[in-house]
């Protein structure tokens, strides 16, 4: 089986639930807080790219700093919003998981069967 990295923020229920899930499959998986590892500009496009997502698509929209930009009334271009979320973890949706060419956005946490 391929790596699998769990892209998470540990106090996220979501990513805990995903943490049990992966664990009852028995699947061997590595975790990276990407609060303590932040994403590099090239690896949140590489996961965008391998979800088929836009970074707008990706954003946090309930988080505090995503009402303090503004997101509502500025344009931001995608590019604008990625090096956002670079800047500020809050916004990027969790838990990400990466397994060789495919990523997902694990929410709901069960869709973590579509890359079984």
């Amino acid at each position: 089986m391929k790596k699998i990295t769990v892209y998470e923020k540990p106090t996220c229920s979501t990513c805990r639930n995903v943490f049990k899930l992966l664990t009852e499959k028995g699947v061997d998986f590595e975790k990276v807080n990407y609060y303590i590892e932040p994403f590099s500009e090239s690896k949140l496009k590489s996961l965008l790219k391998k979800m088929g997502m836009k970074p707008g698509e990706l954003l946090r929209k309930n988080e505090e700093i995503y009402k303090k930009l503004d997101f509502k009334n500025k344009n931001f271009s995608e590019e604008q919003v990625l090096k956002l979320m670079i800047k500020n973890p809050d916004l990027v949706q969790r838990p990400i998981i990466e397994m060789g060419e495919k990523a997902i956005l694990a929410r709901p946490p069960e869709k973590i069967n579509e890359l079984f």
